[in-house]
């Protein structure tokens, strides 16, 4: 069936579409409340099947690049609108738009309903109307409750109640000990009453932050002057400055967006009780162009979710777009009451959105002036890479002799290491094609929870390149790779710093660049800094495989039954968790009683 022949059978029903290039590559996914209306709108019948004149220059370009399409039927708008959302996170699609910060922000909460109530952090709804939450809070969450305990005489720990015992807390002025003495509840009520003043008004706590910094400088404790510092840093990072004071209870989430000709910047603020709290941002890369539509609700459906927040607020968004009432339709569901999501147009509501729109503004030329996009670009154009290499995730693993096989991934982003969102592997392959396999199979299995990057860079060969590409090919995942060599020199591996012949390898080429050369320099970079976490890990996998090998015969299990153990199960976490029969199946009963009572 011809393309054209498809358009024209789709079915008056919900659904998503997928349209894709001459090489099965998926260009973009969409979502329709009526799949024939939607996809006929893209097209022009006659005299033949062409791009719709009326599209613009974004999504005519992707309709001429289309050769096939397919679609799936659902039962709803709101049923698409999830599908849609789902399959642009796992596939990153060319012609979407893909935000990445879809992490759950921290809450710090308390419940009343305690004889003597302490503060904690969540992410979720706890089932209590006693409970009393405060946030969300982008970074520094933990630093506040922190300094809260630092400064509030409060229970330090949910065990310190139960031991019925006075202990170093109450010593060190800390807490008033109600878990031995008689501690009436007015006098545990007015610590928390200080203890909620600090978390609503930063500037108090910061001050008295400031204070004892100061205290520990004149008693010459620099290091824990230094710490002091630190949190202060991290606790002032987590909010816009603001004069705008509703002076009221009012809850809002503010979402702003500017962009330039190919980055953009999303700014989350959130305001409680009538004050600015805290805020966020997130850059993204526009590698064909901005829907503001889409980017909006990206924002919004990667923010919220499909968990109820622990605090609900209207949402205020500078301009309307095309999918609001479809969002506002999705997050009333989410919230179990009616999502407001609202363009203000005067007082202080437009204030907030104005203040929003000038730290995007003043975000994305901060990242202009930090960003060397010029080596970016120009990596792009020498291994015709279809997107700029905003986010990088580079691949190595490491082994001795096939002990404590491990793999390493670490990310770049942002013309900087994400180290948050490094990951290790423990890897049950001995060979480095099959350990590599393992490595690239698990991450790809991740792409729901954690989408793909711009660009993968792994430190092997062209077999190497190819095994990746087949595995991204195998699960429909159109994504860039380059495998980086090192210059073999008499057979061996030649590293020498600075003078390294590394070899580049894409799809099309090979590159043999010179030494002095950025691109291959910044590629080196990255390949390097993979190989150092792997090596790292590797060390600490085998340093614990030594001590528990070194454990377990002391209890009289052999060198090699240690060995064909860890050949079976991987790990000796996994051995920790088989059960004894399984254990029995490869030793003796006598050995695998041992084993058991030893991790017993």
């Amino acid at each position: 069936m011809t393309l054209k022949e498809k358009i024209q059978q789709l079915p008056d029903k919900p659904g998503v579409y997928q349209y894709f290039d001459k090489n099965g590559h998926l260009l973009y996914v969409g979502k329709a409340k009526n799949l024939a209306k939607r996809v006929k709108s893209y097209w022009q019948f006659t005299p033949q099947l062409c791009a719709n004149p009326q599209l613009s220059l974004r999504i005519s370009k992707m309709i001429k690049q289309t050769v096939s399409m397919d679609y799936i039927i659902v039962n709803s708008e709101h049923d698409a609108l999830i599908l849609e959302n789902s399959l642009i996170k796992q596939l990153s699609p060319k012609y979407n738009i893909l935000l990445r910060d879809d992490k759950t922000y921290p809450y710090i909460y308390i419940d009343n309903s305690q004889e003597y109530p302490r503060f904690d952090i969540t992410r979720k709804v706890i089932n209590s109307k006693d409970i009393t939450y405060y946030g969300p809070y982008s970074v520094g969450a933990r630093d506040i409750l922190n300094s809260i305990y630092d400064i509030c005489k409060l229970v330090q720990k949910k065990s310190c109640l139960k031991s019925k015992k006075l202990c170093l807390y109450y010593q060190i002025d800390k807490c008033l000990g109600p878990c031995e003495l008689p501690i009436s509840k007015e006098r545990y009520q007015q610590e928390v009453t200080l203890a909620s003043q600090l978390i609503k008004n930063k500037k108090l706590l910061l001050g008295r932050l400031e204070e004892k910094m100061e205290f520990y400088a004149q008693e010459l404790r620099f290091e824990e002057a230094a710490e002091l510092r630190d949190t202060i840093e991290r606790i002032e990072r987590s909010q816009i400055k603001s004069e705008i004071d509703f002076a009221t209870n009012e809850h809002y989430d503010i979402f702003a967006i500017e962009s330039s000709e190919k980055r953009a910047v999303v700014v989350k603020i959130f305001m409680r009780h009538g004050k600015i709290i805290s805020s966020s941002h997130e850059y993204l890369q526009l590698h064909e162009g901005l829907d503001l539509n889409e980017l909006y609700s990206r924002a919004l459906l990667g923010f919220y979710k499909d968990e109820k927040p622990p605090i609900t607020a209207p949402i205020l968004l500078p301009q309307s777009f095309e999918d609001k009432e479809l969002i506002a339709h999705h997050l009333t569901k989410v919230f179990g009451q009616k999502a407001h999501i609202l363009i203000p147009q005067r007082g202080k509501k437009k204030d907030l959105i104005a203040l929003a729109k000038l730290n995007a503004r003043e975000l994305l030329k901060k990242d202009r002036e930090t960003l060397n996009v010029k080596i970016l670009e120009e990596l792009q154009e020498l291994c015709q890479l279809q997107k700029v290499p905003n986010r990088v995730e580079i691949f190595d693993n490491s082994h001795m002799s096939g002990v404590a096989t491990v793999g390493a991934m670490v990310v770049y982003e942002n013309a900087k290491f994400d180290k948050k969102s490094y990951r290790t592997y423990h890897l049950k392959a001995k060979d480095e094609y099959s350990q590599m396999r393992e490595t690239l199979t698990k991450r790809v299995e991740s792409f729901s929870k954690n989408s793909p990057p711009d660009l993968w860079i792994l430190d092997g060969g062209a077999t190497l390149l190819k095994l990746a590409l087949d595995i991204l090919e195998s699960n429909g995942i159109n994504l860039d790779v380059i495998a980086i060599s090192k210059e073999k020199v008499d057979a061996k591996a030649h590293r020498a710093k600075g003078n390294a012949q590394d070899i580049l390898y894409t799809k099309e080429q090979i590159f043999r660049l010179k030494t002095s050369d950025k691109r291959l320099q910044w590629v080196q970079n990255l390949r390097d800094e993979a190989h150092r976490a792997a090596i790292t890990f590797h060390k600490k996998t085998k340093l614990k495989l030594d001590q528990e090998s070194r454990l377990l015969s002391l209890h009289g299990i052999s060198a090699a039954k240690i060995q064909k153990l860890l050949n079976h199960y991987g790990t000796f976490e996994a051995l920790k968790s088989a059960t004894f029969d399984d254990i029995r199946s490869l030793l003796n009963t006598k050995d695998a009683k041992t084993i058991k009572n030893f991790y017993k």
